[in-house]
This record gives structure tokens, sequence and C-alpha cells, in this order.
């Protein structure tokens, strides 16, 4: 039975690079049965059922896996944000890069826009402590494209952020072959019209796999499952060099006497706004008495 890479979800269908060829596969009923839903990214086995078609018959174990942006087996997550057109509410970026640093996956940020507004504020607060490559990117007039298709060279890779923040403007400057369509941002709500309706694995050269999503609010974001509030500290890479040091083993790095983690952020060592974040996720994650 042939294994391959799912490239393509749409409608119910997944197209399944498999030997060379493209199968255009429905799900095996029993999925929906499990609660387990193929994601692109995913490795598959498929049976062919006739020239060109067939089904999906297993997924094969995943390193990592999104909600949002619903893929599987990325190496990073592309987080795009900017300070204009829409400006980037800085919590969003900030509860994915924590998801992805939950599940094991790499994560770089882009300061898009860069040719409107250098976005200052993002790029300090990412850049201070995270150990994340921070790079300011624009479409328009080019700056950092070079730079970011090194990092993602040989890589399976999502470019993800907010609607209208430009994912597939900075995606055709990096690949023009791909010729992704360019929606316009609402000058009257200041947010982006979702261009992207689907999530697919673009080959942009080099081994190099780019996962072009659909962009995200607030409101999706809260489908997301929390993650365990004990386990939140160490999401924040800037918390690290000082967890352990705190009077309390049990502080939460919220407002306890004696914690380290509080001491780096009176010495700007870590950015307010992230640790704003981290305390909204320890409230959110505070409401769920039980993981499951």
């Amino acid at each position: 039975m042939p294994e391959g890479k799912i490239i393509r979800a749409l409608s119910g269908f997944y197209d399944v690079l498999a030997e060379g060829r493209v199968l255009r596969c429905r799900a095996r009923g029993r999925f929906r049965k499990d609660g387990l839903s193929p994601l692109v990214g995913d490795m598959a086995a498929v049976q062919e059922t006739e020239p060109g078609q067939g089904y999906v018959i297993e997924i094969l174990p995943r390193r990592n896996r999104f909600v949002r942006p619903a893929v599987a087996n990325v190496d990073m997550l592309v987080l795009l944000c900017a300070m204009v057109n829409p400006v980037t509410d800085p919590f969003l970026v900030d509860r994915v890069a924590a998801i992805a640093e939950h599940s094991g996956c790499g994560v770089a940020v882009c300061v898009n826009k860069c040719d409107l507004n250098r976005g200052d504020a993002l790029y300090g607060a990412f850049s201070r402590g995270t150990g994340y490559p921070v790079l300011r990117t624009s479409a328009v007039t080019g700056e950092g494209v070079g730079e970011l298709l090194a990092l993602i060279r040989g890589k399976t890779v999502a470019f993800t952020g907010n609607s209208g923040v430009g994912k597939s403007s900075l995606l055709n400057r990096i690949a023009p072959g791909l010729c992704l369509p360019v929606g316009e941002v609402s000058q009257r709500l200041g947010r982006g019209r979702h261009t992207t309706r689907h999530v697919e694995l673009y080959d942009a050269g080099e081994g190099t796999l780019i996962a072009d999503t659909p962009g995200f609010s607030s409101f999706d974001l809260t489908h997301m499952r929390p993650i365990p509030k004990e386990e939140l500290q160490n999401c924040f890479p800037e918390f690290r060099p000082w967890l352990g040091r705190c009077r309390f083993d049990d502080c939460s790095h919220r407002n306890e006497p004696g914690c380290a983690v509080l001491t780096a952020l009176e010495r700007g060592e870590i950015a307010p706004s992230r640790h704003d974040s981290y305390c909204r996720l320890y409230e959110i994650s505070a409401q769920y008495k039980a993981w499951e």
C-alpha cells in the first residue's frame, strides 16, 4: 500500500503526493468515527481505487499538529504580524507562538509591511530573549525576503497570521510562480479578506515546502485547546533562564514575591507585552480544571 504526503485539503478531498503522482482521495469513514481528521502535511497510507483517485486508509504518526493553522508535521511556523493596515494584536501572535513551542515546532516572526511601518514595538518584543529569528519583511520592496528564504530552505513551513497581514503577497514575492490571490484590506473595518480559502503545501524548490493558510482572528483562537497552566511557562523561551530560581517552587510568575521571572521583567530582559500575554493565557488555562 503506497504512502505519501497530503499536500492539499479542500471540501472533503485530500490530494496525496505518493510515488511521484498526486491522488485525489477521500478519507475512510472510520476517521470520522475515531474523531481524527487528515491534515495537510500528514504522511498517509493510501489505496488507489481507479486511476488518480482513491482513499486515505491510515494516518502515519505525526511529529506535531495544529488546529489553526490546520497542518501537521511542520518544521517551523512563520508568524506574520504588522503594525499597519491591519494592526496585529500581539496576543494573537504570542498565543500561536506558545502553541508552537508546546508542540515542539520552530518559530520565526516576520514583522511584515515594514515599508509602511517598521513595527518597532513588535520587533523589539520578540527580539528580547525569545531566541526566535525576527525579520522585517516587505513584499513591495523585497526587504528581508532573501533572509527569510535562507531561514526556511529545506524545511516544511507554514505561514500564518491575522487576516490581511500580507501572507500571500509575501509568498508571491518569495516564489513568484505560486501566483496566489491577494485581497485588499477593508479601510472601514481595518482587516483583510480571507483570500486563502484552504490549506495547501507549495513546492518552493530546494526541498522547501510552504503552507499558505487562511488568516485567523481572535474568534478563531478561542477554539484552540489551552496549554496546561503548569506547562505554559516552558512555552515562553525568555522565561527559561529564570525557571527554578523563584522563591516558591509552584510560582506562577504573575505576582508572587521573590519571582525570578518578574525580576527579569523589571530589568527589561522580558518584554512587558510578552509577559502580559503569558498572564492572559494562564488565566485561560486556569479555567480548565482537568486536562484531557
